[in-house]
């Protein structure tokens, strides 16, 4: 027989969020992870805030929306902020109660300075590398390193030229024809985002305004432990990898694979004079030679580098930078050591599970 529809009406319930979550669910593997990590990071919360004063919103529960965020693939804090309010699976996770509500969305514009000023993502994501690093999950030898194009939220109609000419005639969003204008980086800057610069990925591909972003991989489980957003300037990829691996903590000799893009003079002595051997893959003319390449580990380095695209894909489709949301190198370096944190916590909870079975 048919079925009837029965009014909703408002009733007691003994609910939780945490009875609500399915047991199995993938989440529940990260969840642990995180809170450990936030609780290393209290002492820096601790600093962020006056003693007295009107209490705001824990940094606990901004860290853990921006992971939510790059997890489920949410174009926005305001929705982030509009699913809270109904999604109890996000409830769960920041530790809300059922009729909790949901807080404002300007609460991430009004408190990013102050994660910006402490550096809090740069440490939860060396919280979460330290943590792989207790699981022996991490190799301390061998690395990969490469860089890609993240194009900035900024249009090439606001790349203009920096003495204030006028490209563009009429209305509110005017049309812009540029045949016949040179443009370059030294001349033009986007209105928009002075910081993005004219890129493009190889010849014959269109120009867009980009920022350089760059990921350097352990190559035993293909984790990230470092991350940095600059200028897309020529020179980015090799001059970042190089500060990156200065990073590594540990004074033995180590081994780092990247493409032909990275088999320069300059990049291979550098790596030489840093105790550093760079397995990057030959061009025609290479300055890497037999005394390298002659070995086993050689190979295995360009076999495994090839991993690092699947972060770059992840970071792109999942994390949401395809197109990057905010202005500045400053506040997408936020937002890249945050999302690389969220890959990283999905890596562990996949190697938790496959070491457990």
């Amino acid at each position: 027989m048919r079925g009837k529809v029965e009014k909703q009406i408002t009733m007691l319930s003994s609910l939780t969020p945490d009875q609500l979550v399915p047991q199995g669910h993938p989440i529940r593997h990260i969840k642990p992870i995180v809170d450990n990590a936030l609780n290393e990071l209290s002492p820096i919360f601790n600093r962020m805030y006056a003693e007295m004063g009107r209490p705001s919103i824990p940094p606990e529960h901004l860290l853990k929306s921006c992971l939510l965020i790059a997890l489920y693939s949410i174009r926005s804090e305001r929705q982030f902020c509009e699913r809270l309010q109904y999604d109890l699976l996000f409830k769960w996770f920041l530790g809300l109660n059922i009729m909790d509500p949901a807080f404002d969305a300007s609460t991430f514009s009004k408190n990013k300075q102050r994660l910006l000023d402490h550096r809090v993502a740069h440490e939860f994501l060396g919280a979460v590398v330290a943590e792989a690093r207790r699981r022996k999950l991490l190799s301390e030898d061998h690395f990969t390193v490469d860089g890609t194009l993240l194009e900035s939220w900024a249009s090439l109609k606001s790349f203009r030229p920096k003495e204030g000419g006028v490209t563009g005639t009429g209305g509110k969003n005017p049309g812009v024809s540029f045949h016949g204008e040179h443009r370059t980086n030294t001349t033009h800057e986007s209105t928009t985002d002075p910081e993005a610069r004219l890129a493009k990925k190889g010849a014959g591909k269109e120009a867009k305004l980009c920022f350089a972003g760059h990921v350097l991989m352990e190559n035993r489980t293909g984790l990230v432990v470092d991350v940095v957003v600059t200028r897309a300037t020529g020179t980015a990829e090799r001059e970042t990898a190089l500060d990156m691996l200065e990073r590594v903590p540990g004074s033995q000799r180590i081994t780092v694979g990247a493409d032909k893009g990275y088999d320069t003079r300059d990049f291979v002595t550098a790596c030489r004079e840093m105790n550093v051997t760079p397995h990057v893959a030959r061009r025609q003319w290479s300055i890497v030679d037999k005394r390298t390449t002659r070995h086993a580990g050689y190979q295995i380095s360009q076999r495994i580098r090839k991993r690092i695209e699947e972060i770059f894909g992840w970071l792109k489709t999942v994390g949401g930078g395809r197109k990057l949301r905010y202005k500045g190198v400053e506040r997408n370096q936020l937002w890249a050591e945050l999302t690389t944190a969220a890959y990283n916590l999905v890596r562990l909870a996949k190697l938790e599970v496959t070491y457990a079975i």
